[in-house]
């Protein structure tokens, strides 16, 4: 008996090993299975990336390969109703292609990223074409102003090729001005605040002219290369000045002729994309591109006027500290025109940004671990004169290679630049927002391959970032923090107006007063930013959408994680990959709270 209960034991014991075996095996095989697939999704990915950008260089001859050679270079890109429904098709392809062949829940997270990015992009290449915005090329008639510069004319082949393009030309304008009547026909046209006769006279005036030695595109005829004999430089010559004035040249004039009688007239007094067909849908899709949340329009106008009753209450609280007799009008008006707020010279205006951007360096590592701080430095200049008259008040410009990184400050009109919102611009363009986000993104070992870039994320992370300085004890000047509201509110007014604009009726002269009621902005600044809400369609919405987030997922671990909670490590949760869709962004941090933490946020 003893001995038969031995052998069951021992057959037991036996069997269970082999079992483990074998599931150890199968285990084994399945993962190395899994591995395979996946491994073949993420090259399939890579690969599908690849060929769109091939594509893309394909069908417009002004782009060249990674190798700088220009496939095209006697053709101008097709540009009729028929090409774009061409590449809208093969853009249908690739989308069907990465939705049904590509399994997005097999990859890794960086993977993930990349396939994201890419079907936002697809995505939204198709859109473009289905809500027909391609009907409203309005300063299309530019375009080959640069033409000498796109074009190789180094050798006898390359002067062909440009003589090839310049005859082109004629049915290349046909192609868009049968866009533009396709427009007037289905009362598909841009708003006429954005495109005026005034501004349309200014753009095409400097191409009206009768004789080929005063156009522009004539400049390769001028001067030759040494290697092109005076035998082909005379048939060039005589050739390209055959081409202007004979075709090039009274198309311009034919192009202004219809603008003056046939389509300005027909322009649309409307300013919101809601007025045109199937525009409301369009605008939804706007929305949800650029915030990268399924959010509607109503919930993102709501969302502003709950935003901006929370900022005016902070801004009377500092009014009633500093002691101004007045309301929240009247002190607005006070910063737009009070000579404290202002300096006289660009130096005076530098000077007082790099002390801002300079005071926040030294709080970094309060708020930052030491490793997540970027390498790379950065520094603060003006924005080049040639771009500052039309450009804002800063801008944070990515250095490449070896330079640095460089928050511009821009010193044009003085007036206009007042000093209580610079410190909510330093920590905004500078550290720690534009440069620490970059300058992280670019040192990351272990990078995801994006496509497109990712406003929320980025400008909402750079909005975030200038309320920082109230983490780390900055922003004691109550003006200052003031103007730290003002931006914020500037920020929140958007998500007001650019729906209000868009989807519910309001006119150029509405935005205008519920931003000047409501932002310190100066009125040069107001108008230039409520005509870039009409233009740039929905993108202001980005901001503070990321910001939001940002916050919200904030509060979500502090409220978690109690005591133990570390702001260092949120900021490390959220920048650890980069730019990502904030539905991502918000998987990480999830993520990241999770594995280090084991709480769920």
């Amino acid at each position: 008996m003893m001995g038969s209960k031995m052998s069951e034991t021992g057959w037991s014991w036996k069997f269970r090993k082999i079992a483990t075996g074998l599931l150890a095996a199968i285990w084994m095989v399945s993962a190395a299975g899994c591995e395979t697939e996946q491994a073949d999704h993420e090259t399939q990915l890579h690969e599908l990336i690849d060929d769109t950008q091939h594509f893309q260089i394909r069908v417009n001859p002004y782009r060249a390969d990674s190798d700088g050679n220009y496939l095209e270079n006697d053709k101008l890109p097709g540009e009729s109703i028929d090409d774009l429904r061409e590449r809208n098709e093969y853009w249908l392809g690739v989308m069907e292609q990465l939705e049904e062949e590509i399994d997005r829940e097999s990859l890794d997270a960086n993977h993930r990223i990349t396939y994201d990015t890419f079907h936002r992009s697809v995505r939204n290449n198709i859109a473009e074409f289905e809500y027909q915005t391609y009907l409203t090329p309005t300063g299309f008639f530019t375009n080959l102003n640069g033409l000498p510069n796109r074009t190789e004319t180094d050798d006898v082949q390359g002067y062909e090729d440009y003589l090839s393009r310049l005859s082109a030309a004629p049915a290349y304008f046909d192609q868009y001005l049968d866009r533009l009547k396709l427009g007037i026909e289905i009362g598909y046209t841009p708003p006429r605040i954005l495109y005026s006769e005034e501004e349309f006279e200014s753009d095409i005036q400097p191409l009206l002219v009768q004789n080929a030695e005063e156009s522009s595109l004539f400049g390769p005829f001028e001067e030759f290369p040494d290697g092109i004999g005076e035998a082909d430089r005379e048939r060039f010559r005589a050739e390209g000045t055959r081409i202007l004035e004979e075709e090039v040249l009274p198309k311009y004039h034919e192009i202004y002729d219809f603008f003056v009688n046939e389509y300005h007239p027909n322009i649309r007094e409307s300013i919101g994309v809601g007025a045109l067909p199937d525009g409301e849908e369009y605008y939804q899709h706007m929305v949800e591109y650029h915030t990268t949340l399924p959010m509607t329009a109503q919930e993102v106008h709501d969302i502003g006027l709950q935003e901006v009753e929370r900022i005016r209450n902070e801004m009377l609280e500092i009014i009633e500290e500093v002691g101004f007799d007045g309301g929240l009008t009247e002190f607005l008006e006070f910063l737009r025109t009070d000579s404290q707020f202002y300096v006289d010279t660009p130096e005076e205006l530098l000077r007082e940004a790099g002390w801002l951007a300079k005071r926040m360096d030294g709080k970094l590592p309060e708020i930052f671990h030491v490793r997540n701080l970027p390498r790379r430095s950065y520094g603060v200049a003006p924005v080049p004169a040639h771009l500052a008259p039309n450009y804002t008040g800063g801008r944070y410009y990515v250095g490449r290679g070896d330079e640095a990184g460089q928050y511009w400050v821009n010193t044009y009109d003085l007036p206009s630049r007042p000093l209580y919102t610079l410190e909510a611009l330093a920590y905004h363009e500078g550290i720690p927002g534009h440069h620490l986000d970059f300058a992280l993104a670019q040192e990351l070992d272990d990078a995801p391959r994006r496509v497109g870039g990712i406003t929320a994320y980025s400008e909402g992370w750079a909005l975030y970032a200038e309320r920082l300085g109230l983490d780390v004890g900055l922003y004691d000047n109550p003006y200052y923090n003031f103007g730290r509201l003002t931006y914020e509110m500037w920020r929140a007014c958007r998500l007001v107006v650019d729906t209000g604009m868009h989807v519910f009726g309001w006119t150029r002269q509405e935005t205008i007063d519920f931003m000047t009621q409501n932002t310190a902005l100066s009125h040069r600044e107001i108008e230039y930013e409520t005509d870039r809400y009409i233009r740039a369609v929905g993108q202001a919405l980005s901001y503070k959408i990321g910001e939001l987030k940002i916050r919200e997922l904030r509060e979500r671990a502090a409220e978690a994680l109690g005591e133990e909670f570390d702001l260092r490590d949120f900021h490390e949760a959220v920048l650890q990959r980069g730019p990502v869709l904030l539905t991502t962004l918000e998987e990480q941090v999830v993520d990241y709270f999770s594995d280090r933490f084991d709480v769920e946020i």
